[in-house]
């Protein structure tokens, strides 16, 4: 420790990073003749791993030294052990262990594994390691997974930036004094400079699309119940007015597909009281893949107008899918999203910040700022006001509902399939810049299955008119009006831009299989 006039907080901080950097040091000067003997870019997806373990081409110890080269969270060691297990029982059996057998994977901090901490960026929960593996966890790793490492996320885990006092700011890969997005920011950030095959972050706002569409991702949010979160650590715990889900990233929708799929043909129902027991419905994967769709289109969430490379990039999107033969209708939601958010904000400060604050004084460190005006925001409300507010979102849900079951095609009368909306109002922006995460937020609210997936980039020459013509725009409100003010096209330039493909509740298995007929529209493949 430091001398005794440093906050006890930032001595906690000092000791913290010391030992990730000391086990990060000490494990590249003994293993360093490792680091090349694999190029994790030729084993990139989930299914080209097993096929290059199971004919010999790479083994999982290999595999593992190859990623943990450019990691920086420390699981290094149990990663290794574990991966020469699954060598050696491919040695004697000649079979894999499970659908996962030596896929490297990382974690979002709050996913508790077994003598590790989940600090949720909080100094207050260092050194207190959880005493089991979460659910999902438990689950990967009897698939063989290799769990090499935990990320960052930002204080509280509540915002789509990465900070804390406890590991510092998390930045962009293409520019550093840009966000990569969060809270699942530390995942993001592994996946685009390839330290892991599959990221598991989790998402209540936004929190796994946002930084997969602001690093050129592929990512799930889930309906609540579908995938298992019991035992992962978070803010808030013990709400149930909007729950929190855990959701897979990757850099292909291959292995965004074979992850999940994989989990819920694990039955995780079995093991976590909350998880619908709810198959893999192979049919309806199939099934939106082999006929015209019918899909609504949201270009504007009627609050936040979105930036013009992020219009134009939906704009293509939805050309190239009217193209090849499906049906697009437009989304009008009127004022219905901006009430669902608002029952949203009302709920984050039900607890008055009671939750965040006695986490933040357990530590002595001091708030992050967004962090010190979120809690500072509202005041606790009674039980018998959380009863009429929990009303309000049942009858918001219903709205959306029947919005949904009524929005269809002029043309042939069909209901929508899918809805093709933004992630976010503006591509990856300058540090603490972010504020609007209604384009993601709603389908929290209402529990629908959104994919994203990377489908453009900010270009300064495609998008240079558009940019011309903004001075004419009035802003709607000051919300709006910010988001103009963090528009540059020349710093942005470049930046990755995702889309949402957006199922009804607990229809996963639509979604994703909507998302990887989108991807070959995109990458000119035919479909049906």
């Amino acid at each position: 420790m430091s001398n005794s006039t440093t906050p006890k907080w930032q001595q906690t901080v000092t000791e913290k990073r010391g030992i990730r950097d000391d086990a990060i040091r000490k494990f590249i000067d003994s293993h360093q003749y490792e680091n090349s003997t694999t190029n994790p870019a030729s084993t990139d997806q989930v299914d080209g791993i097993l096929e290059a373990i199971s004919s010999g081409a790479v083994t999982a110890t290999k595999l593992c030294h190859a990623y943990i080269a450019r990691l920086t969270e420390i699981l290094f060691d149990d990663a290794l052990n574990r991966a020469e297990e699954l060598d050696q029982y491919f040695k004697e059996h000649g079979k894999l262990v499970g659908p996962l057998h030596g896929v490297p994977m990382t974690l979002k901090d709050q996913f508790d594994v077994k003598g590790y901490d989940s600090t949720l960026g909080y100094v207050g929960r260092a050194f207190k390691p959880a005493k089991q593996d979460c659910v999902v966890v438990s689950l990967l790793r009897q698939m063989g997974a290799v769990i090499m490492a935990k990320s960052n996320l930002p204080q509280s885990i509540m915002w789509c930036e990465t900070e804390n006092p406890l590991w510092g700011l998390t930045t962009h890969p293409l520019k550093s004094d840009f966000t990569p997005g969060g809270s699942t920011g530390g995942e993001g950030t592994l996946l685009s400079l390839q330290g892991t095959v599959v990221g598991w972050g989790t998402d209540i706002g936004g929190s796994v699309r946002i930084p997969s569409h602001m690093n050129g991702l592929f990512g799930l949010k889930p309906s609540s119940t579908r995938l298992p979160y019991h035992d992962v650590s978070v803010s808030t715990d013990g709400q149930e007015h909007i729950p929190s889900v855990i959701g897979p990233m990757t850099r292909s929708v291959s292995s965004l597909i074979s992850v999940t799929k994989s989990v819920i043909d694990a039955a995780p129902w079995k093991l976590d009281p909350k998880c619908s027991p709810i198959p893999w419905r192979s049919e309806m994967f199939d099934d939106v893949q082999s006929r015209p769709l019918v899909i609504a289109v949201m270009r504007d969430d009627g609050v936040v107008k979105c930036h013009p490379p992020v219009s134009r990039v939906l704009e293509e999107v939805a050309a190239k899918l009217k193209t090849a033969g499906h049906e697009l209708v437009d989304w009008t939601p009127g004022s219905l999203h901006q009430q669902c958010i608002d029952i949203m904000d009302r709920y984050y400060t039900a607890d008055g910040g009671e939750d965040v604050k006695r986490d933040i004084a357990a530590g002595g460190e001091p708030f992050i700022p967004h962090v010190e005006a979120l809690v500072n925001r509202g005041k606790a409300i009674s039980v018998y006001d959380y009863w009429q507010l929990n009303k309000e979102k049942v009858a918001a849900q219903k709205r959306f509902l029947d919005l949904w079951n009524s929005t269809r095609s002029q043309t042939s009368g069909k209901q929508i399939d899918l809805l093709l909306a933004p992630v976010m109002p503006h591509s990856a922006v300058p540090h603490r810049k972010c504020r609007w995460v209604g384009y993601t937020k709603v389908f929290n609210v209402v529990d629908y299955p959104s994919v994203v997936l990377p489908a453009g980039a900010v270009s300064r020459e495609l998008d240079s008119t558009s940019a011309a013509e903004m001075g004419a725009y009035k802003p709607r409100n000051q919300l709006d009006e910010w988001n103009w003010a963090t528009f540059d096209l020349n710093s942005m330039d470049g930046m990755p831009i995702g889309v949402q493909i957006i199922a009804s509740r607990l229809e996963e298995e639509k979604a994703l299989g909507a998302a990887q007929m989108v991807d070959k529209v995109l990458r000119g493949v035919a479909t049906p």
